[in-house]
């Protein structure tokens, strides 16, 4: 009799240590997602996929990134670092570097090989440029290198950042329809993707074409179909339903797919397999699955915030998360798993259409800028003194303002004083004032938080709010400004106990959060401020 209480009561102690950490965390980053969105197609969304996430889980409904610029690559990097661009490096998605004389890819490594069915270039990528570790390499260690890590994503940033320097697998979408990796993971891509790659399952997708989900009376929350504040996908005639997706596809390739609501549902599909041929969630070693649906963005982009196209992509994105939490359900099990959901960044509206509703701002086109900075340099000092102009940044060509005997001080000065003459400017920086920064002007600290001196310009501007750096149709994002800084985050699952605050937090706040709630070691570049309300056990 003894021994079967001890038994029992031996059981007891491993059950308990076994629930220590959920066997699989699954980060869920969807890419230009504004918070908005939850609201404003909230009665259109089924009960399964982000009500599910919403009336179950822990809601912050004031999450904002806490840096500028706003951008994929950094998104990405912040979620999984607890860091800003100014200590993770990742200061854009891609930016101008002054020892190579040209830009550089967030992710580009030369030293490695595309695996799988890729262009060269597509698969040449790696996160050697990320300079702190993640909550994902963080698992790994803490683990003995036993939890395994996978990122998977439409964009190769989307899923070799989040998956960290660690990780077993990281794996993006090629325009051949394949998921590709590099040989930074290993020599050869596992069987099971080779396997998916040779089914050539996107193109079902493709021949299905996209039409409207729903009857088109459900989306009133949209301007109409045809309008003038949307741009064309692939070029196509008109933007409006339905889109033959298979005659864009014979036009281009499979890269068509990424700006439709379906490179989400692929994505999907792939992680499945992924949980199922890697035994994720499967043992007492925690594992980490890092998924990013990049689909959102690309629609977003073209064809712009308020657009019906945009609108069903989100309701069809919502099926998706509801078939993908049902599969967790059956295959890790409900109380197995811990969900995190968030997005890389917000967007903008776009500035035409606010124009022509009675704001006074408007879209500017980064070429214009260019061009009139390299005008007013040339009739200002004889000549251009300009190296690039990128993500906001400024980089003066030091080596002609030595040549030609300028003080670098009155240079940058002069272009201050010349661009704040500018309509869409609102505050332009100098390196120095934003490297010493007193904390008192709200927006500079966000600069500050996305700067690193050995990669930034020598000047940073701050547009106006409501103004956008980009084209006449769509939308884009990158500023300081709460319609780019305000997205989603929803805790589900493993001892998440349900609720919401309308507190503001930092997006910065999630990997440390992680990792005190797995009980591991924080991220090496992270502040270590946390979100208290998803650290109280049921």
């Amino acid at each position: 009799m003894k021994k079967v209480v001890w038994l029992f009561v031996f059981g007891i102690v491993l059950v308990s240590q076994a629930q220590e950490r959920p066997k699989l965390v699954v980060g869920i980053v969807i890419d230009q997602m504004k918070m908005e969105y939850l609201y404003r197609f909230q009665n259109d969304f089924s009960e399964n996929g982000f009500k599910r996430l919403m009336n179950n889980g822990y809601v912050f409904q004031n999450m904002h990134y806490n840096y500028m610029p706003t951008y994929t690559a950094p998104g990405h990097a912040s979620i999984y670092t607890g860091a800003t661009p100014s200590m993770h490096g990742i200061v854009s998605n891609e930016w101008f570097s002054r020892s190579a004389g040209k830009e550089v890819y967030c992710t580009d490594d030369a030293s490695v090989q595309t695996l799988g069915d890729g262009k060269k270039d597509e698969g040449e990528m790696s996160p050697k440029n990320l300079q702190t570790t993640t909550i994902t390499d963080e698992l790994r260690l803490s683990t003995n290198f036993k939890g395994k890590v996978i990122g998977i994503s439409i964009k190769d940033r989307g899923a070799i950042l989040p998956a960290g320097h660690f990780a077993n697998w990281a794996f993006w979408y090629s325009k051949t329809g394949s998921f590709i990796s590099s040989t930074f993971y290993g020599a050869a891509l596992p069987n099971w993707v080779t396997e998916f790659n040779s089914q050539k399952s996107y193109m079902k997708y493709i021949n299905q074409g996209w039409d409207l989900l729903k009857p088109v009376a459900t989306y009133n929350e949209s301007l109409p179909d045809d309008n003038p504040y949307e741009g064309k996908l692939y070029k196509v005639e008109k933007p409006v339903f339905p889109y033959d997706l298979k005659t864009m596809y014979e036009k281009n390739d499979a890269g068509v797919l990424r700006v439709t609501p379906f490179g989400n549902d692929y994505v999907n599909d792939f992680a499945k397999l992924a949980i199922e041929n890697e035994q994720l969630g499967k043992d007492n070693d925690t594992d980490f699955l890092a998924m990013s649906f990049s689909s959102t963005d690309y629609v977003g982009h073209v064809l712009g915030p308020r657009s019906i196209e945009l609108q069903d992509t989100y309701l069809r994105l919502d099926i998706t998360i509801a078939d993908f939490l049902n599969y967790l359900d059956k295959t890790v099990g409900k109380d197995n798993y811990l969900v995190f959901l968030t997005a890389d960044h917000a967007g903008a509206e776009n500035a035409k259409y606010l124009k022509d509703n009675k704001y006074e701002v408007t879209n500017i086109e980064p070429k214009e800028i260019r061009a009139s900075l390299k005008r007013f340099s040339t009739d200002t000092f004889g000549e251009d003194l300009i190296l690039n102009y990128s993500n906001f940044n400024l980089y003066f060509n030091k080596e002609i303002i030595k040549t030609k005997g300028l003080e670098l001080a009155k240079v940058k000065q002069a272009f201050k004083d010349f661009l704040m003459t500018q309509n869409h400017v609102k505050r332009v920086y100098t390196e120095e004032e934003i490297l010493n920064t007193s904390g008192n002007d709200f927006y500079l600290n966000f600069i500050a938080k996305g700067y690193d001196p050995t990669q930034n310009g020598d000047l940073v501007i701050l547009d106006k709010p409501g103004f956008i750096e980009y084209g006449a149709t769509g939308t884009s994002h990158g500023t300081t400004y709460s319609y780019d800084t305000h997205v989603p985050c929803i805790f589900y699952g493993w001892n998440i106990t349900k609720g919401e605050t309308h507190e503001r937090k930092e997006i910065t706040e999630i990997a440390p959060t992680l990792a005190q709630k797995l009980k591991i070691t924080f991220p090496n570049g992270t502040e270590c401020k946390v979100l208290l309300e998803v650290l109280n056990k049921k």
